[in-house]
């Protein structure tokens, strides 16, 4: 048991490569293929040769057996050609031009393939990963890449997140693929497991956004990231509402409720047609304006909310915890340590759109 009253689990089986998408095929499957179409080849041109053994010459005994044909097969494939049994018909020429030579190839390609997947290619694949491993710090990570996991992602790329910075574990290869070409690193495995976490170096990372897609396997997630990593943030998404208490005490840092805000728009929609428009021009930095979250700098300490360097419209300060209203008197004096939470135009919006004052903070000189 550890201190926190968490039984230690052990797992059998073989340990997962850190950073290395499983492949559709495995590796001794793969490899049985290529060995299978090599001997198909092989055996292709013996069945020729034997085909069409009255075109060859034993330069030692005159006659051709069978087991000549596969030697001459051999020392044909390989190119190394000793000279005692040679093609002499013109037939049997044009078949070494037409048909053994292409073979050869094909042959020669899936042995040099072959040694450059599995010795040349997975060897530096792992030297890589290992070095990428080990030097992941204030990284993202994703466990979970489905509808909400991989907007997401895609939003924090859309907003000028390094996707190298991201790692996203999924147990979908398919998922794992769409990840992939993001430029995100990727892994296979179950986000549930210790080893899994550690591997990708959960303790060192900036934030962790779970969306398991089933509420019980998000809240034990939940519970095994913030046992490994006691201060980082952890975002979670859960679709019940009796589910947001029990993923807050696992150690969530943010809860959303997909549904829950689904009926938030909903229900500004009722009250205007614009309303739900604006919520969700907020929540994504392709629209016009933003919500930010941040800390007071040390120029806007001792200034009023409404007065920020960035010209955002401040909304809201979260001071030792307790959330102030822009309204409020105590957000005319800002202090060292504020959370600001403000409204800021996006790359997509006006120079000064949405109110946006930065222009005549400038010229006050604030």
């Amino acid at each position: 048991m550890t201190p926190g009253g968490r039984t230690n689990r052990v797992y059998r089986g073989p340990r997962f490569q850190p950073l290395r998408r499983a492949t559709r095929i495995p590796v001794w499957g793969d490899l049985g293929i290529r060995l299978g179409l090599a001997l198909f080849l092989i055996f292709l041109v013996v069945m020729i040769h034997w085909w069409d053994r009255e075109g060859l010459v034993d330069n030692l005994d005159g006659e051709v057996s069978f087991l000549d044909v596969i030697y001459f097969t051999m020392i044909s494939i390989t190119t190394t050609g000793f000279g005692d049994i040679a093609p002499i018909s013109d037939r049997a020429r044009l078949v070494e031009a037409v048909i053994v030579t292409p073979v050869r190839f094909a042959v020669l390609f899936i042995f040099v393939g072959t040694a450059y997947n599995f010795l040349i290619k997975r060897t530096w694949e792992k030297f890589r990963m290992a070095r990428i491993q080990e030097q992941l710090s204030g990284h993202i990570v994703v466990l979970g890449y489905g509808i909400s996991g991989s907007e997401a992602v895609a939003e924090l790329i859309e907003r000028g997140t390094d996707p190298s910075t991201i790692v996203v574990i999924d147990p979908s290869e398919e998922r794992l693929l769409a990840a992939e070409s993001l430029g995100c690193n990727v892994m296979a495995a179950d986000a549930t497991r210790d080893e899994t976490l550690k591997a990708v170096r959960i303790a060192e990372a900036q934030n962790v956004l779970i969306s398991a897609g089933r509420d019980d396997t998000t809240i034990l997630i939940t519970l095994t990231v913030r046992a490994l990593a006691p201060h980082v943030p952890i975002s979670v998404v859960v679709r019940a509402d009796d589910n947001e208490s029990l993923a807050r005490q696992a150690g969530a840092n943010n809860v959303i409720n997909p549904v829950r805000f689904t009926g938030l728009l909903l229900a500004g929609s009722a009250k205007g047609e614009h309303i739900a428009e604006y919520l969700a021009d907020l929540a994504s930095i392709s629209g016009r304006v933003q919500l930010v979250e941040r800390k007071v700098t040390e120029e806007e300490i001792g200034f009023a909310i409404s007065e920020l360097r960035t010209g955002g419209r401040g909304l809201r300060v979260y001071r030792e915890g307790r959330a102030i209203g822009f309204w409020e008197e105590e957000c005319e004096n800002l202090q060292a340590g504020d959370i600001i939470v403000e409204i800021i135009a996006t790359p997509n919006g006006e120079s000064k759109g949405d109110g946006h004052i930065k222009d005549d903070v400038i010229r006050q000189g604030r």
